[in-house]
């Protein structure tokens, strides 16, 4: 088949990377231009570039056009394959080829439409996380699901430990997919719409740690963060203190959260919880910090004395 490839960073990298590999014809590939978005920084292989290390056009746009539109009639792909493109792709482009638009995304659909999927899973505490190709609709990540495959989350893993699981998912991923679609396939698994989630970009006030949530959410979170992604983080005595590793304390701490109360093993112990004042709630057990001027250092090193608090603000 002749394919036009949408795509942005390393996952559409790999997914172009994939293309080249198989038996299909890439015409043409669009992608972003380059972000200093500190996310899109981020798994930042050039799509671009690899493109034209094998003679591929290039198109750079951040969104669709009518000059776009008007190139793509004059490739005349059969299929569009479409991986971390960031904005919009109207019907009249996502309907042009006759086998219409293959969208690979990084989440078990329909939850986790959207951004970000791997961290927000993760922060979540789901069992699983995976790649969905499905077919491209009007609406966002709900098309009919092509092929899907699932990685198993384990109990320490980190979102960068996922993206090196999910994203060598991609490539056989798609390919799978096509082959259906070449095969001559047009009925795919609908998605039951009542299961659905959607999120959004991550931002610097998705990180900032909120001491009334559960330790077992906030140490979920500080692997969400795991670098090169930038380290969730609070404030201590005015000053920014990055969460660089932590676990949930074996104890169970009482009193206001945020309060810095307790040396235990490798950690030191941050109350927190909503209802941290019951009693009942585990701590969060910080293990290694980083400071303002970049130093990393273990946290029973960095806090000399228990007491004070620990704040969203400084």
């Amino acid at each position: 088949m002749r394919v036009v490839m949408f795509g942005y960073q390393t996952w559409g990298h790999r997914t172009l990377q994939a293309l080249l590999d198989s038996e299909h014809d890439v015409v043409t590939v669009v992608t972003h231009p380059r972000s200093e978005h500190a996310y899109e920084k981020i798994w930042s292989d050039s799509v671009a570039d690899l493109a034209e290390k094998h003679g591929v056009p290039v198109i750079i746009r951040n969104r669709p056009d009518d000059e776009l539109f008007e190139l793509l009639q004059e490739a005349s792909p059969d299929i569009i394959v479409a991986n971390n493109w960031r904005t919009w792709i109207p019907p009249r482009i996502y309907n042009l080829p006759r086998h219409g638009t293959l969208n690979i995304h990084d989440s078990l659909l329909p939850a986790y439409a959207g951004f970000s999927p791997l961290i927000w899973a993760l922060i979540n505490g789901e069992p699983e996380v995976g790649v969905t190709a499905h077919m491209m609709d009007e609406e966002l990540d709900a098309g009919d699901i092509v092929v899907q495959r699932t990685v198993a989350v384990g109990p320490t893993d980190t979102a960068t430990d996922l993206f090196h699981r999910t994203v060598d998912l991609i490539a056989p991923v798609t390919v799978e997919a096509l082959g259906l679609i070449a095969s001559g396939q047009t009925e795919f698994t609908r998605q039951d719409r009542s299961k659905a989630s959607f999120f959004h970009k991550r931002a610097e006030e998705d990180i900032r740690i909120d001491w009334n949530w559960p330790a077992e959410d906030l140490e979920r979170l500080v692997r969400a963060q795991s670098a090169p992604y930038p380290a969730a983080f609070t404030f201590h005595r005015g000053q920014r203190l990055e969460v660089v590793s932590a676990v949930v304390s074996q104890g169970r701490y009482g009193g206001t959260p945020g309060r810095v109360f307790y040396r235990e093993g490798d950690g030191v112990v941050i109350v927190a919880g909503a209802d941290a004042r019951t009693g009942r709630n585990h701590g969060l057990a910080i293990t290694r910090v980083r400071t303002e001027d970049g130093s990393e250092l273990p946290a029973t090193e960095y806090f000399t004395s228990m007491g004070g608090y620990l704040t969203g603000r400084p």
